[in-house]
Formats: C-alpha cells, structure tokens, sequence
C-alpha cells in the first residue's frame, strides 16, 4: 500500500508543477498578447509584429496572430515577407480559400492588379470542389471590401449548390453597399423567409434606402413575386406597406382587405390602414376601412366596437373638417350616434364612443345640455377606467364653463388634478383651471399657474402654458389697470362659449377703445379662429394675413402664419400656398414651436423621401 501511496503523491505533485507551468505560460502569453495590441494600436508595427510572430509560432492555429503579423509586414511596406509568410500558410493549410484572398489582397497593395485578380478567381474557382466554404470566402471578400467579387462567391455557392436563396440576404446587403437597387430588391424578397417573424426589419431597410420610384420598382418585382408564389401572404403584405409609403391608402386598403379574407381575420389590418388614413386625413378612405371591418365581423369580436367609434368620427371629421358642411350633414351623423347607441346600449363598452358624442353634440349641434347629461351618464358608469373618467371629466368642466358655470367647471377640473396629481391628466386639469382664472380676470393666479406648467410633460400643454404666460405678462407689464385685458379675456370666454356675435362686439370695443393697443394683432387672430368656426375661410385668412403684414414682430405672427398654411393644406386643397407658408415659418421665425412640424409638413408636400433628408 505505501508504494501505491506515494507513487500517487509523486504523480499529484508533477500534475500541480504542470498545471502551474501551464498557468504561468498562458499568464505570459496574455501579457505578451496586451502588449502586442497596444503597440499595433499605437502604429508601433515593428515590435508589434516581433511579438505576434512569438505568438503565432506558439499557437499556429491561431488566425488572429497571423492576420496581424501579416498586417504588420504590410503596413511596414514588407511585402515580400508577407508573400513568403501568406504562401507558407497556404501550403499548411490549402483547404483555407481566405488564405488565397489575403495573398491576392497583398497583390493589390503591390500595385500587381493582374496578379491579384488570379488569385481572386483561382479562390472563386475552388468553390467547384468546396461549396461548403462559400460564406468563409464571400467574408473574406467583405473583410477587404472587394464587394464585387463577394458577389460572384455567394451567387457561385448559390448556383452549385442550386439553391440561391441560402444566399440571398448577404446577397441583398452586399447590392445594397454596391448601390444596385434593382438587385438588392430582388434578393431581399427571396429572403423573404428570413423576415417572416421580423418585417419591420425588411420595411425599415426598404424605408431608408428606396426613393419614391424605386418604390415602383419594389411593387413591380412584387407582382410577379405573387404570381409565382400565390400562397405566401408576406408579398401582399409588403405590397400594402408599399402603397403606404405612397401615401395611396385606397391601395392599400384593396390588399388589407383581400389578406383579412384571405387569412379570415377578425379585420386588424384593415382598422389599422383606416387608422393611418385617418391620421392623413384621407377620411374617405378611413371610412371605407372601419365600415369593412364592422360590416364583416359581429359586436363581440375584438375590433368591433373600435371600428365603429372610429367610423362615426371619421364621417364627423369628413363633415366637420370643411368649410361647406350642412346642417342636414350634422343630423344624418347624430341620427347615426343615436342609433347606434339605441342598438348596443350606453355602457362602460361604449363609453368612449358616448365621450366622442357628446363633444359632437356639444360643439356642432350646440346642445350644451344633452352633451353634459351624456358625460355624466358615461362618469357614473361602474367598469370604466379612471383614465376614462377623468377625460370624461375634464370635457364635462368644459361645456358647464360654456354653459356659464364656472364653479361647477372648477371642481371638476380640481378632482381631476386630485386623482392624477403627477400624470399629464393632471398637467391638462392644471391647465384649464388656470384657463378659467384667466377668462374670469384673475390673472396673477393664472400667470403663476402657466409658469408651473412650462415645464409640463406633454408638449402641446407646455407650448400653451409658455403662450399664455408670456401673453399676460406682455399685457399686464404695459397697462396701469388691467381694464383692457379683461375685456379681451371676456370676449375669449365668449368664443369659447361659441357666443360668436357677443364676441365680435366685445373685440371691437377693446379696438375702439384703445385703439394703439399691443392686443390688436391678438384681436385679429381670436376673429379669425371665430371666423374658422363659422365656415368663412375667406374672412380668416383676411384676419390672418392682416397680421403678417402689420404685426410681423409680435407674438401672434407664427400662429397666423401655421394656421393659415394649414387651412390652405388640409381645407382649401391650395398645396401650393400651403409650401410657401410653412417655408416662410421655419426660414423667417426660427424660434417658433411651430418650426418643426411645419418644416415636416413643407417636405412631405415637396415629395421628400423623409428618411433619407
């Protein structure tokens, strides 16, 4: 036993001595590998390449340190002793086509085009016997940039192994890169498969690098795409996206509809073109999708309910959105809120749809009343998110401060700024109560509350805080009283109120009045937005241009300026003035909060392809 015992103990011992040897060697290569990096890193190519030679001759498996002794000699103009050191890797290791590339690649750098060139098509050629090396070849290509031949690798791998298509995405990046748009289209949708579980990928490519006639020749290549492959969904789908990006949304429409029946969805893709075509304002075409989806699916399926709400807001755009609506087209829709209403109940399903009614009858149909009786039905509903509440909350304070009930409008908007005390639900109640101090002439507590409010999480509410706020302080700073606001601020109230014509009275007493007043161009643009309301686009626009022309400096100038660029765009159908106006806006007031979105708009009517500028 004691010889087996210590021949065990001798036998323990060498293992340590060589695992510490071992440990040792591999600490040393380490710190000899750091070093070497460092000193590439710092153009030191002769010491760098001293120590990746040590460490290549100690591990010959090992690319990287080839690569870099290579590089090294190369960088240090040494270049027959890079070929002598590429060529006896080659005979080491033959079945290496990369190896034949970077020995080409050291041609290049020799000014030796020609010779280059061979070895490039000798390590093409080789593929004959060796198909399976076409991905380590096509890199190597990519690796010194020589996309063309990287090409000719993979489509060569493609044909000998007689199936393209495992090619067909480095194929599409590598035309891409090359700027042929044509092939880089062909290959990527015969990598459609690729994508089937990431479309947005393929979408965002084809977003970025295709202009709008290129787009054309995406459609075209996916037409025949379809006719060969009838059953897969994912062209046609492309195709819709396609027409998206066209802004065509009665094409799209055409393909969502055919996949919705084709697939028997429950109409998803349809409410979604509808929602975008709405978003564009194509109404028509919006109408046409949510009227789809609600004809073809019953009152318990997911989108349905969605659908119709949608669709009577759309039709209540249509109308409302022009100038010529008639009073015969406010009574069809109402007829059409209330059927529906009659037919699937008011309740907490239908309380959205209630919300959006009472804002119809409320600023259309001018019945204050049914409009609050409405949301209060909606706010006593049980099952209904308090989101929803609050909304509905917010709107009722603002038809009983149209309806004169300013108390009742306050405690409103304060059980609001209660519950959502940090939420932009409560910036936006914040923000009306200290709307109705203003209308009532409180306007210290009013500007104190919009300055609060600059910094407010959405947008829209800061840029009206930072409004309100500067146009009191404006006004208040040059008048002794603030006689001459507070009438201005009675007749904002009355529009608010839609009391039009006591409006129009109220605003030309405080021009009468005071005649040199800073309010003046402030007074313009209230009557514009009065005459907006009333369907006189022609009196608006006269409002609006009365102010670039005389009060080009004051506050008002941009809002005219967007407002009126926006009734010509999305109303009067005039793009053409439209573009001068948005131009105007971010060339001339660059400062504006209107600079942005006008700039937007100024390129999508240009026909810019938005990604791309």
């Amino acid at each position: 036993m004691l010889p087996l015992l210590q021949h065990t103990l001798i036998m323990m011992k060498r293992n340590i001595v060589f695992i510490f040897i071992l440990f040792l060697s591999l600490a040393a290569s380490a710190q000899q590998s750091r070093l070497a990096n460092q000193y590439f890193a710092n153009g030191e190519y002769e010491k760098a390449s001293t120590l990746y030679r040590q460490l290549y001759e100690k591990e010959p498996a090992n690319e990287f340190y080839f690569q870099r002794v290579t590089e090294c000699l190369i960088t240090m103009r040494k270049y027959d002793e890079a070929k002598d050191l590429v060529q006896a890797e080659m005979k080491k290791k033959p079945e290496v086509l990369s190896l034949i590339v970077t020995l080409g690649s050291l041609y290049d750098r020799m000014n030796e085009g020609d010779e280059a060139k061979k070895q490039y098509v000798a390590a093409i050629n080789r593929l004959e016997k060796q198909p399976h090396n076409t991905d380590d070849l096509a890199r190597a290509f990519i690796g010194y940039s020589l996309f063309p031949e990287a090409i000719e690798t993979y489509e060569k791998g493609g044909k000998i192994s007689n199936n393209l298509k495992q090619y067909a995405f480095s194929l599409a990046d590598l035309y891409r890169r090359t700027s042929d748009t044509k092939k880089m289209i062909y290959y990527y949708l015969l990598a459609v498969d690729q994508f089937r579980t990431n479309m947005d990928y393929l979408k965002q490519t084809f977003e970025k690098n295709l202009s709008d006639e290129e787009i054309k020749e995406l459609q075209l290549q996916i037409f025949t795409l379809m006719q060969e492959y009838p059953n897969e969904i994912l062209y046609p789908e492309l195709l819709e996206w396609s027409y998206v990006q066209q802004k065509d949304y009665k094409k799209a429409l055409r393909q969502a509809r055919a996949l919705d029946l084709k697939m028997e969805g429950p109409g998803e893709r349809v409410f979604q073109i509808g929602n975008i075509a709405y978003d564009d304002q194509d109404y028509n075409t919006a109408i046409e999708a949510y009227s789809y989806v609600v004809e073809n699916n019953s009152i318990n399926s997911t989108y349905y309910l969605s659908a119709k709400r949608a669709l009577l807001n759309a039709k209540k755009q249509k109308i409302t959105s022009s100038f010529n609506y008639t009073k015969e087209d406010l009574v069809s829709l109402q007829s059409e809120y209330e059927s529906f209403l009659t037919e699937y109940g008011r309740n907490s399903q239908t309380a959205a749809l209630m919300v959006e009614y009472a804002d119809f009858e409320a600023l259309y149909m001018n019945d204050l009343k049914k409009a609050q009786e409405v949301l209060a039905e909606v706010i006593d509903f049980g099952g209904v998110q308090p989101t929803e509440i609050a909304g509905a909350k917010l709107k009722l304070g603002d038809y009983y401060l149209m309806d004169g009930d300013r108390w009742e409008a306050s405690l409103l908007y304060s059980q609001v700024d209660k519950a959502f005390k940090e939420g932009v639900l409560g910036e936006d109640a914040r923000y009306r109560n200290a709307r109705l101090s203003y209308f009532t002439g409180d306007f210290e507590w009013a500007q104190q509350q919009f300055d609060i409010l600059k910094s407010a999480t959405t947008r829209l509410i800061a840029n009206d805080a930072i409004d309100m706020s500067v146009f009191i302080m404006d006004n208040l700073n040059l008048d002794t009283t603030d006689v001459t606001l507070a009438m201005f601020a009675t007749a904002e109230l009355l529009v608010f109120q839609n009391k039009f014509n006591e409006a129009f009275l109220k605003l030309d007493s405080v021009a009468t009045l005071f005649p040199e007043h800073s309010l003046i161009d402030d007074i313009y643009y209230t009557k514009a937005q009065m005459y907006k309301k009333m369907q006189q686009p022609e009196k608006a626009i006269d409002m609006y241009n009365a102010i670039i022309e005389k009060y080009k400096d004051e506050i008002r100038a941009d809002n005219a300026i967007y407002e009126m660029a926006r009734m010509y765009d999305y109303q009067l159908n005039d793009t053409a003035r439209a573009q001068e106006l948005y131009f105007k806006l971010f060339t001339e007031y660059t400062g504006s909060t209107f600079v942005v979105d006008a700039r937007k708009r100024y390129r999508v009517l240009r026909g810019d392809n938005m990604e791309k500028s």
